[in-house]
């Protein structure tokens, strides 16, 4: 793989790192957005794409990898069209999440961000995706899949191998490949923001609980009691 990226390339991406870097006040906040930038050009975050955001941003090719190197969103080889990602936190994990997880690793034959040999799929152990009342939740592009099970979670696999129409159980209507989900990191729209359900009933009932008691989060510099300043900004 080349070090740096071909003049076409190169020209496009430049256009939107602009953009990109733009809506910062200090160059190198964009570093984040810029990666996930390069990695919608190739699926991961390569040499080229390191040294393409560490120019931009007047930073060392160093300081770009320790970012990379950090942050397990991106990725340092090749994953799948479709990225899926199994929590296996606290709950996740009460509820199925490891069996999940180690039942689509055999059912695909792969290990963590391998992708399956046709290059559709592969498969990633993360840590909460915040939807605990969905539990357990596995997720591909980012997008959520709820109230999973092993064999829901092969049935999944198995259709996004085959190219069938799959939906998340909340959000847009249709996936996006994981290049896509790159773009749309970097802060590109997509516009489906707005599709689908954006909020399922077991979160809602707890928003509908508190509603109907009035319970409300304490003021600023409130204790647990209410009564004192603990915590205030001295």
């Amino acid at each position: 793989m080349s070090s740096t990226f071909s003049e076409d390339v190169r020209a496009r991406l430049d256009v939107d790192a602009k953009d990109v870097i733009a809506r910062y006040p200090h160059e190198r906040s964009a570093l984040l957005p810029l990666l996930h930038l390069v990695q919608a050009e190739e699926g991961y975050v390569s040499q080229a794409g390191i040294g393409f955001c560490a120019e931009r941003l007047g930073l060392t090719k160093a300081e770009v990898t320790a970012v990379v190197t950090f942050y397990t969103m991106y990725k340092r080889r090749p994953v799948g069209d479709y990225h899926v990602g199994v929590c296996t936190n606290t709950l996740c994990a009460v509820m199925g999440g490891d069996e999940i997880l180690a039942g689509l690793k055999e059912h695909l034959g792969v290990g963590d961000d391998e992708a399956t040999e046709d290059g559709r799929v592969s498969v990633e152990h993360v840590e909460c995706n915040a939807a605990c009342d969905f539990a357990p939740v596995v997720m591909v592009n980012w997008e959520f899949f709820d109230n999973q099970t092993p064999e829901s979670a092969k049935r999944l696999v198995d259709d996004l191998r085959t190219g069938e129409d799959v939906r998340p159980t909340r959000g847009p209507e249709r996936l996006c490949t994981f290049k896509e989900a790159g773009r749309i990191l970097a802060g590109f729209s997509d516009d489906r923001g707005g599709e689908g359900t954006q909020a399922g009933e077991p979160s809602l009932q707890g928003l509908r609980l508190a509603r109907e008691r009035g319970w409300t989060a304490p003021e600023r510099g409130a204790t647990v009691d209410g009564t004192g300043d603990e915590g205030s900004d001295q």
